[in-house]
């Protein structure tokens, strides 16, 4: 199978999508697939990227703004690509973000090969080029099941849906060997707990809720430490006609002075971006994902898990799906800082009253969520469909 990928920036430092797809390729190259990438900004990862696929392609751009003459020029040199584009027998496109449908649509429809359509994302801002191409999907893959319900709503036949969850390198992502040691690489030398935060700086991610929740454990006389690691996502300005990060700082300064207001800027530290967060799962007793928006499969829920790490989260989108059975106490209600305190505070000290939760863990990600179900269900999808 020869599968085209259509990517935007190659990047580790935009989130979890991102990587995810870097995964995925590797996985299948791994099993004798053969990988075309196409992209649209090059980043950290092209490298890893150009080390297993045939062809790294950077494109032009994937669709257009009729607004923009600049934008709709830019669109057009995409279109003889398209042309141009070499295309091997059994080809399948894997379109990692439905924003890239106008493009994929076009070379689906041009050079007769089937089109699927990743959905990591809810449906969110589908302007009229977007909702044209995604017509033409052959399948899409949800990274949830209320992702899929997501989609479902929006409008499309739950029949072109299937769900493959997201899930983890097991021989990467391992408990640390030494949790003292991993606390001290920290600046952590005493008992004072570690809440951390990895991912994305943004307001869906509901950081507001985390900083005010351990204000609540300061006052309680809780020793913690929360570690917040990440960067503000860049946002599109058609306006100045480039990615602009203004938006993304300005919300990381509002979380500043929110520590200050709350009196925990001591307590509460911005550690900036992480390529390898493994460090600070070791060092955590446990992690938070506090959304507030519909998470559709977050990577740092398995990531935390294999770690050994207890991962609290909000009850949306597809967390509960991911922390179910006996995890659902790890649950809060979405922007309820009462209710993520006492979450924390119930497993907090798991290390010395439930010391085998760590091997717990693992365990569940290990029986529900390995990297290698992840492969076989996107495998069998794409499979499915170049056979028939």
């Amino acid at each position: 199978m020869n599968l085209i990928i259509l990517e935007n920036h190659v990047t580790s430092q935009r989130g979890g999508q991102e990587t995810n797809l870097l995964t995925i390729c590797r996985g299948l190259f791994e099993r004798g697939h053969r990988i075309t990438l196409l992209y649209l900004k090059p980043g950290d990862l092209l490298a890893e990227y150009r080390s297993f696929c045939d062809r790294t392609i950077q494109i032009s751009a994937y669709g257009f703004d009729w607004r923009s003459l600049t934008s709709t020029m830019r669109f057009l040199p995409s279109l003889i690509q398209i042309r141009q584009l070499s295309i091997e027998p059994n080809s399948v496109i894997f379109c990692n973000d439905y924003h890239f449908s106008l493009f994929a649509s076009a070379l689906s429809f041009f050079r007769q090969i089937p089109y699927v359509c990743y959905l990591q994302l809810p449906p969110l801002q589908l302007n009229r080029q977007r909702k044209f191409g995604l017509r033409n999907v052959d399948r899409f893959i949800a990274v949830s099941h209320q992702t899929k319900q997501d989609w479902i709503k929006f409008g499309t036949d739950s029949d072109r849906i299937r769900v493959v969850h997201n899930g983890v390198d097991l021989e990467k992502f391992k408990p640390a060997e030494n949790s003292i040691q991993a606390r001290q690489q920290w600046g952590i030398f005493d008992d004072t707990k570690i809440i951390s935060y990895i991912g994305r700086i943004d307001r869906e991610k509901g950081l507001e809720t985390l900083i005010q929740a351990t204000a609540i454990l300061m006052k309680e006389g809780r020793r913690i430490k929360t570690l917040i690691a990440g960067k503000p996502l860049t946002h599109y300005s058609f306006s100045k006609g480039r990615e602009c990060e203004d938006k993304g700082m300005n919300y990381l300064r509002s979380l500043t002075q929110l520590a200050d207001s709350q009196d925990v800027s001591d307590q509460v530290q911005f550690v900036g971006h992480l390529a390898n967060p493994i460090s600070l799962y070791h060092a955590s007793d446990v992690n938070v994902l506090p959304s507030i928006w519909s998470e559709p499969c977050s990577l740092g829920l398995f990531e935390s898990l294999a770690c050994s790490v207890p991962k609290v989260a909000s009850r949306i989108g597809g967390n509960p799906e991911i922390l179910a059975g006996e995890f659902d106490d790890y649950l809060f209600e979405p922007g309820n800082a009462e209710d993520l305190a006492e979450c924390l505070d119930r497993v907090i000290d798991w290390r010395e009253k439930d010391p085998t939760l760590g091997i717990q863990c693992r365990q569940y990600v290990s029986d529900y969520f390995s990297y290698e179900k992840l492969i076989d269900g996107i495998e069998k999808n794409l499979l499915e469909l170049v056979i028939s």
